[in-house]
């Protein structure tokens, strides 16, 4: 018999009655004027609380927003394919050690022979990180104050010895959805001749809500947005530097963005959360916490938009359908794995 496991409810927040209440306000509100700011630690709490989807789906609810990928979403999705164009959104996975990296895969080969050969993968460390294309899981991953998304705490991870709830397990059907490509090198003033966003650049929800103007496009319920900053172009003409130096990346207001449209899965070119991005070191990087525990939105970190951004540019189109599948580890806290986008 499955044992469930523990949940607890802390005082400061994260209870169900309270975002929904918190919810509707926002609802009649946030369009009417201009969003809260997350610049302070009591800015991150307050919209931890405010945006929280926690008991939205259910309390044994392991997809987190990816609920709102409904049936209808998946073949208005599929509509969009005109082209016949797959793209892979995936960067090579990397072999060797780099200062934006730290872990790698050793490749060996273990036979070789008249009939054929074979090899053997594994990473030298996890492939959660700042190098390799994965996705997180909605739970267990990411935490806050030992909880994460829905209410699943630290100690039911340890007693399991596995994410109980909410693992990447649980879309081993796959995503299919609308994808939204956000080409940020198109914001006036944050982008170098060469054609990357400085590291360090925020993108704010304004800037997001400028893009769409740019580029024709609004992201709806149950969509993937997708953040392209030029990351991949300026480590193949600079090489690697480390994260110290800057990433160009979302905000934390972009979480009021997530929660007003209804997203169902973000991505990036790093690893999402700008840096610096000015906050005390025990909320960590705030859009990964704000996204993952409280929104329930899960993160694709490390993809490479080079190739989509660039037929994006070509047809005028910043929409196709999007489709992903992590690997079928019960447990599992993430997963590697190859987008597509399919113009």
């Amino acid at each position: 018999m499955t044992r469930r496991p523990r949940r607890t409810v802390t005082s400061v927040h994260f209870r169900a009655t309270l975002a929904f209440t918190l919810v509707a306000v926002l609802t009649a509100t946030i369009t009417a004027q201009e969003r809260p700011e997350i610049r302070t630690k009591t800015d991150f709490l307050r919209a931890m609380e405010e945006l929280s989807n926690w008991g939205r789906w259910g309390a044994d609810d392991e997809l987190g927003a990816a609920n709102l990928i409904t049936l209808e979403k998946r073949k208005a999705a599929a509509s969009l394919v005109t082209e016949g164009i797959s793209i892979s959104l995936a960067h090579d996975v990397i072999e060797e050690d780099a200062v934006d990296g730290g872990t790698y895969l050793d490749r060996e080969v273990t036979r070789v022979g008249p009939s054929g050969a074979a090899d053997r993968y594994r990473y030298t460390g996890t492939y959660h990180g700042t190098i390799h294309s994965h996705l997180d899981s909605v739970a267990c991953h990411v935490m806050y104050d030992g909880q994460g998304y829905n209410g699943y705490t630290q100690a039911s991870i340890e007693e399991a010895g596995l994410c109980p709830q909410g693992s990447i397990h649980a879309l081993r059907d796959g995503i299919v959805t609308r994808g939204v490509l956000f080409d940020a090198t198109l914001l006036p003033g944050k982008t170098t001749p060469e054609g990357w966003v400085v590291p360090g650049t925020e993108i704010t929800w304004a800037d997001l809500e400028e893009l769409e103007r740019i580029q024709g496009v609004r992201v709806s319920e149950g969509d993937v947005i997708l953040l392209y900053t030029g990351r991949w172009k300026r480590r193949e003409a600079l090489g690697a530097w480390p994260t110290s130096e800057g990433v160009a990346g979302f905000q934390a207001d972009v979480a009021y963005f997530l929660k007003e449209r209804g997203v169902a899965f973000i991505g990036h070119d790093m690893f999402n959360d700008v840096s610096p991005h000015g906050f005390p070191p025990e909320v960590g990087l705030p859009l990964h916490r704000l996204a993952l525990v409280s929104l329930g939105v899960s993160i694709f970190d490390n993809l490479d938009f080079e190739r989509l951004a660039e037929k994006a540019r070509q047809l005028g189109r910043y929409e196709f359908m999007f489709t992903a599948a992590p690997l079928r580890i019960r447990g599992g806290m993430g997963s590697p794995l190859n987008p597509i986008a399919t113009f």
